[in-house]
């Protein structure tokens, strides 16, 4: 299969090597032409996935016209082609519309891997789709995964979304086997919120586990609170996503449930490590500063809170996490917020 990525960050590389080590001819696209003449000279992503050999069939562009031929040319093939956009959600809009500009063919269908609603618009991956290229046959590739376990070939399980059935087995023919195993599904709705929400949350676990230790004790809150966090961050992710129309049980999956552990539990979680570094006293400006990577989770978390006050939705944790990104709580008061909220049900 011709398949082409864009973005030669950390994810969009580990799974353009992924695709190209089981044999299909992939191109990464950077940005920046100095980053691509390093990976085209060290084949290795030096700064965001160091130590990681780049597969000698990978093909390294810096033209995005020529990468989006790359794809187009596979638009006859039987096996037909994909076109990847691995950007950050701010960069979603502009690689789709100048995708759409270049009028894709049937045969090839578009997936971005990003997690997050846009900034200012408030919209979803799927929408911004709907509104600049409605005949794209496109959707979203997500679930738990750590770029540089992917690049190391470790197992991964992620879900292929798109209401058009042709999409996902696409996303299967071009990533399923070795040590990445893709599942699919015909909601893109609740795939797309669960990544984006589940950011959130973990900077929420992140503050409640690195908050001082009280007597003397282990740093942060315990496991218990760390296991309340993620279950009642699990219904918020839920009701929002019922309210925009997706189903109960894809929460229940690997972009859902299974996202939120992973990103609230795991080392290499970039979200988690902002709100530690919260939790530590550290300024929002200085937490991003010593990531050197995007962390989604911050900008995503007051555009979550908007479209979920639109829609008259509850996110309690949600809007901690917003008052102390935002600087009018700090963590502690944040916590002491959220403990003293009036008792109910469950469910």
């Amino acid at each position: 299969m011709r398949i082409s990525v864009l973005g030669a960050g950390a994810w969009g590389t580990a799974l353009a090597l992924g695709m190209a080590r089981v044999g299909h001819a992939v191109q990464l696209w950077a940005r920046d032409p100095a980053q691509a003449a390093a990976l085209r000279e060290q084949r290795e992503n030096a700064r965001y996935l160091p130590g990681v050999a780049l597969p000698a069939g990978l093909q390294i562009a810096v033209d995005l016209d020529a990468a989006i031929d790359h794809a187009r040319a596979g638009a006859s093939d039987p096996e037909g082609a994909l076109l990847i956009v691995a950007s950050p959600m701010a960069g979603l809009r502009g690689l789709l519309a100048h995708g759409a500009a270049a009028g894709l063919p049937e045969g090839v269908g578009l997936l971005w891997l990003c997690k997050g609603f846009e900034a200012g618009s408030g919209r979803l991956g799927h929408e911004i789709a709907a509104e600049l290229a409605p005949g794209l046959r496109s959707g979203v590739l997500s679930g738990p995964s750590f770029a540089q376990e992917v690049a190391r070939g470790q197992p991964t399980a992620l879900v292929a979304a798109s209401r058009d059935p042709w999409l996902p087995q696409q996303a299967v023919a071009a990533c399923h086997g070795g040590a990445l195993r893709v599942y699919t599904s015909d909601d893109p709705v609740g795939v797309e919120v669960g990544g984006a929400v589940k950011n959130v949350l973990a900077i929420a676990t992140g503050i409640a586990d690195g908050l001082p230790a009280r007597d003397g004790g282990e740093p942060g809150l315990g496991l218990n609170a760390r296991a309340a966090l993620i279950t009642r961050g699990l219904a918020e992710m839920s009701r929002l996503g019922l309210a925009l129309g997706a189903r109960q049980e894809t929460f229940m999956g690997l972009s859902g449930l299974g996202d939120l552990v992973l990103t609230a539990t795991g080392a290499l979680s970039r979200n988690r490590r902002v709100g530690l570094e919260l939790a530590a006293g550290r300024s929002l400006a200085e937490a991003v500063a010593a990531l050197g990577h995007v962390a989604e989770g911050v900008p995503t978390a007051p555009t979550v809170l908007a479209r979920a006050r639109a829609l008259g939705v509850e996110m309690p944790i949600t809007t901690a996490v917003v008052e102390v990104l935002e600087g009018r709580l700090d963590p502690a008061e944040a916590v002491r917020a959220l403990m003293r909220r009036e008792a109910r049900a469950e469910h």
